[in-house]
């Protein structure tokens, strides 16, 4: 259970006592949302990040969610993923799979990981042509106010320094209007090669989810959600403002220290 929740510019906040109590309210989020989904269109479209994010989803690998959740209706994409092969370390597509994906029963035809075998740039083409195709056959539904793919959760981390996916502070791409997928090559964190989604794409989800965990990011989360210094450069994490989508930030109370205002029950 949080030990606060409450709506701020847009946005939710949930604030909780541990990690524990953080993925298991995450993994009710994503379960709910999943079931509304295939109500409503017959699909679950997910996009996933990788680092922490993935040890924090890992109890829908458990009961009761492995069984009540319609896991051969979700189709799983990335937000951003490096461009390394799928067995090495670094694969957000490897950590999803080990920590996750082989362990429920997804359809592996659903899973839409990069091509690992070509450059970043051509990475990033292949993985919007197929992001494209999908939108066509509403695989994943498509924004009433724009042509970007409408995906029914995108889900985040941060970094200590603000930013989500592969978009980082004062990079090009944050200002990529026209690609839903770009790349870069030289990016401030290894490897250097990444794929990510462009911020058209992450604004039009119905639903982002921005999970922060550690006292060592508790200063961006300050300048992000408390709106410190609005006429300095924004931060990436900022910058994600769903268009007609719901933006909750999952917290624990580390992440959370520096937050104006936050009083936390003992």
């Amino acid at each position: 259970m949080a030990l606060c929740g409450a709506k701020k510019d847009g946005r939710e906040l949930k604030i909780y006592e541990n990690t524990d109590e953080l993925s298991t309210d995450l993994a009710d989020y994503i379960a709910e949302l999943s079931e509304n989904s295939v109500k409503e269109r017959g699909v679950f479209a997910i996009a996933l990040s990788g680092g922490s994010l993935i040890s924090l989803i890992c109890k829908l690998c458990e009961a009761p969610y492995n069984k009540t959740v319609d896991w051969a209706k979700w189709y799983i994409f990335w937000a951003d993923e490096r461009v390394v092969a799928k067995s090495h370390a670094d694969s957000n597509y490897k950590l999803a799979k080990d920590g996750i994906l082989s362990k429920v029963p997804v359809i592996p035809s659903h899973v839409h990981s990069i091509n690992d075998t070509v450059s970043a740039e051509k990475a990033a083409e292949d993985y919007e042509f197929v992001i494209r195709q999908l939108v066509r056959t509403r695989v994943i539904n498509v924004s009433d106010i724009c042509d970007c793919p409408k995906f029914d959760l995108i889900l985040l981390g941060m970094g200590p320094d603000g930013h989500v996916a592969s978009l980082f502070p004062g990079h090009s791409v944050l200002d990529e209007k026209e690609q839903w997928v770009t790349f870069i090559t030289d990016s401030p964190k290894p490897p250097p090669e990444r794929i990510t989604f462009t911020l058209p794409v992450i604004n039009s989800a119905s639903n982002v989810a921005v999970v922060v965990t550690g006292g060592s990011k508790a200063d961006a989360v300050h300048l992000v959600v408390d709106d410190v210094e609005p006429d300095h450069p924004s931060l990436p994490a900022k910058l994600v403002q769903p268009t007609k989508g719901n933006l909750v930030w999952f917290l624990d109370k580390a992440a959370a220290s520096k937050l104006d205002g936050t009083k936390f029950s003992e």
